[in-house]
């Protein structure tokens, strides 16, 4: 049965790029189908915007928002699980990229890219990687907003900024499509593993979009679209799993912070 009763908004802009842009287009339709839902994915500027909309029926966020602004507000669906590197099972981390190799301690003074201010792989990962060097919060010499993490990488590679964090599934993806971003950057590690990026919902019925995506995960017919986005399985998590993200913005904080943006 097809439920169309009102306005309904599907976006997934969190790994959009436009080498898998089709794939993007099969998953969302895969999903939509196997909920009974006549919706298409919409592809809206301001992906925040559409978080906000209450007729929002499915999209993916980052940790970090629907941690905070989002906390309560949208349902959680579940994490999907990306077979790359730095990924195990719904977990992600982020791996921490710079122009020039030094130890980590002389990175002070340095310019850091940032995707957003409200990212958990790009701003709070890549402050609990420098919290043990930082002091009082002071680090880095300043921060740039790029918009995006290959944005964040294209900024190393200009010599516009020195040092960024990248979420592991766009490091990836980088490798597969855009492996020039990658191109003489030096790996410092990777930072602290937690919960990957979350589907959401603020339809009341979640379940049935927890059963789509489960099905979609085992479809045999969407084996390449999988291949494609890199998507390996799906969990039904909890909102509790998500803490991970606030005890470790807490861990950072007591040990003094880090200031990206002085």
């Amino acid at each position: 049965m097809v439920h169309s009763p009102r306005a309904m908004l599907m976006t997934l802009p969190m790994y959009d790029f436009p080498e898998v842009r089709e794939a993007t287009n099969a998953w969302a339709a895969a999903i939509a189908r196997a909920a009974g839902v006549a919706v298409s994915l919409s592809r809206p500027e301001d992906y925040v915007a559409a978080w906000r909309s209450g007729d929002l029926v499915f999209s993916q966020t980052c940790g970090y928002p629907f941690t905070h602004e989002f906390r309560g507000r949208l349902a959680l669906v579940g994490t999907p699980h990306h077979a790359v590197p730095g990924c195990d099972g719904p977990r992600y981390c982020s791996f921490v990229f710079a122009r020039e190799k030094r130890a980590k301690a002389e990175y002070r003074g340095q310019v850091a890219a940032v995707n957003t201010p409200d990212s958990m792989s790009g701003m709070l990962a890549l402050k609990s990687f420098f919290v043990d060097v930082a002091q009082d919060g002071a680090f880095f010499g300043r921060g740039v907003l790029s918009g995006g993490h290959l944005r964040s990488l294209a900024l190393l590679q200009r010599g516009e900024a020195d040092v960024c964090a990248i979420d592991a599934v766009c490091v990836a993806h980088a490798r597969r499509h855009q492996p020039h971003l990658l191109a003489g950057l030096h790996e410092l590690g990777q930072t602290p593993s937690v919960p990957g990026l979350p589907y959401v919902t603020r339809d009341q019925d979640v379940a049935r979009w927890q059963d789509a995506v489960a099905a979609c995960c085992a479809d045999p017919a969407l084996a390449d679209v999988r291949g494609a986005l890199m998507i390996g399985g799906f969990s039904r998590t909890s909102a509790a799993d998500y803490d991970a993200i606030l005890a470790l913005e807490r861990a950072v904080e007591a040990r003094g912070g880090v200031n990206l943006f002085p």
